[in-house]
């Protein structure tokens, strides 16, 4: 499979978009509500936002060769403040990134370890786009638990984006 580096850069902008917006709505719910536990495997509205930033951190270091030692810092993460000033300069370390690359660079292979130490080696386009299918499979479960406490969630659909653009 073929991916242009135009779209590539496209869908990473896409992702930080949709995060920034998640991020946004994050922010006017009651700490109760933002630490509400929905019995999922990241539990809460900002539990599974951090998941997702810990995540992308995680691939950024991976496509960098220097992968953190740990996933997630629960003292340090789990705080919406973090998500609001950490996350956005991820994001432009990932254009950062992807602006760099070239169409020969697009199918070179990342090495790295899994969180089980399981030793993979990734084409940096699929991790691309790994991060931004990641993305949008957890702010759609934020989407739903932001319904299920009576918020209206962000228009996030990749459309919505799209014809922002135009």
């Amino acid at each position: 499979m073929a991916i242009t580096l135009e779209a590539l850069r496209t869908h990473l902008n896409y992702t930080a978009w949709a995060s920034g917006k998640l991020v946004q709505a994050a922010s006017a719910l009651s700490p109760e509500e933002l630490v509400r536990d929905f019995h999922t495997s990241d539990r809460s509205v900002l539990g599974t936002l951090v998941h997702v930033y810990a995540a992308d951190r995680a691939w950024f270091g991976r496509v960098q060769g220097t992968a953190p030692a740990q996933f997630l810092d629960p003292d340090k993460d789990m705080h919406l403040s973090v998500l609001q000033t950490d996350w956005p300069p991820l994001y432009a370390q990932w254009k950062q990134w992807a602006a760099g690359l070239t169409d020969e660079s697009l199918p070179a292979r990342a090495a790295y370890k899994d969180l089980k130490g399981n030793s993979h080696e990734t084409p940096l386009w699929q991790i691309a786009l790994h991060l931004v299918n990641h993305g949008t499979h957890h702010r759609g479960q934020v989407s739903g638990f932001l319904r299920s406490m009576g918020h209206t969630p962000p228009q996030l659909d990749l459309i919505a984006y799209y014809r922002q653009l135009s």
